[in-house]
């Protein structure tokens, strides 16, 4: 089904960009620090679980997160887990700082799983979630598909996970990759919503960076940025020296959801690949230009 992009729609952007969510890695806190008088307070804020990271750096940035009046949403790496006590460890360590309430649960990089987790479901069927203060679960959608993983298991995977976390009790948010195209996600919405899935939707933009890098970012992940996508976007592959936003995206994106009632609950989550200061200082300058 194709959409028409309609005309912007101040009241619908202002709505859609209404608290965002933010991505920073363990290694991150000093942006965190230079960009946390520009961030609203209560901004959930989620801490990436990367390889090159250890427990101690990922629970120490998830509580200087809370400390500074911010919500922290640690990222939990199945396929990085090397046990079922690593993991319990790691859920330990972040209740032990006031850090395990939101949890973002995903399968992780790694080919070949280091534990006994093959993917993000297995983590949260074993019910320890809850045992250490966990309330609310995100997990991972895919508009533009994975490169690994097959749509069929992706919509399955979805619907487990989704199933799963409302029999225990738990809030949950579908937090998707980064997209260049507001075709793929409004299609992909509409499948979420038709299998009955009513869970909020945070939609994953780029914030502000050099143009190089996001391209890098979109082959890594198999994210389609090829001249017609990244057109509509708002910058050429001709052109590869500066830098972008997303102000088309987030303008079309939020006007295509206000002409669709089945869409529910949709917000923004941004991957601050230019910086966590540079995210929030366009966030903020984009809601100023529409009140």
């Amino acid at each position: 089904m194709a959409h028409t992009t309609p005309a912007p729609d101040k009241a619908a952007a202002l709505e859609l960009i209404s608290d965002f969510s933010l991505e920073m890695t363990g290694k991150d806190v000093p942006g965190l620090l230079e960009a946390k008088d520009s961030i609203p307070l209560g901004t959930r804020i989620n801490v990436t679980f990367l390889g090159n990271e250890d427990l101690q750096m990922r629970v120490s940035a998830a509580e200087k997160v809370r400390e500074l009046g911010f919500v922290p949403v640690p990222h939990i790496s199945a396929r990085r887990l090397q046990s079922r006590a690593q993991l319990e460890e790691f859920l330990s360590a972040l209740q032990g700082v006031g850090a395990s309430e939101n949890v973002f649960v995903v399968g992780g990089d790694p080919a070949t799983p280091e534990g006994p987790y093959e993917d993000s479901f297995d983590v949260i069927r074993t019910g320890l979630l809850r045992d250490y203060g966990v309330k609310h679960v995100s997990i991972a959608g895919y508009p533009e598909g994975h490169p690994d993983i097959s749509n069929e298991k992706l919509w399955v995977a979805l619907e487990d996970k989704s199933l799963s976390l409302k029999q225990q009790g738990l809030d949950a948010t579908i937090l998707t990759q980064f997209a260049f195209d507001t075709e793929p996600v409004m299609t992909w919405i509409d499948a979420v919503r038709s299998r009955g899935i009513d869970t909020q939707i945070r939609i994953g933009t780029p914030g502000p960076a050099g143009i190089k890098r996001l391209l890098g970012f979109a082959r890594r992940f198999g994210i389609g940025a090829n001249a017609m996508i990244v057109k509509k976007y708002g910058f050429s592959l001709t052109n590869l020296m500066g830098t972008a936003g997303p102000d088309r995206f987030v303008t079309d994106l939020s006007g295509l959801l206000a002409q669709d009632p089945r869409s529910g609950p949709v917000k923004l989550h941004f991957y601050t690949f230019g910086g966590l200061l540079a995210t929030t200082e366009w966030a903020v300058a984009y809601t100023a230009a529409r009140h």
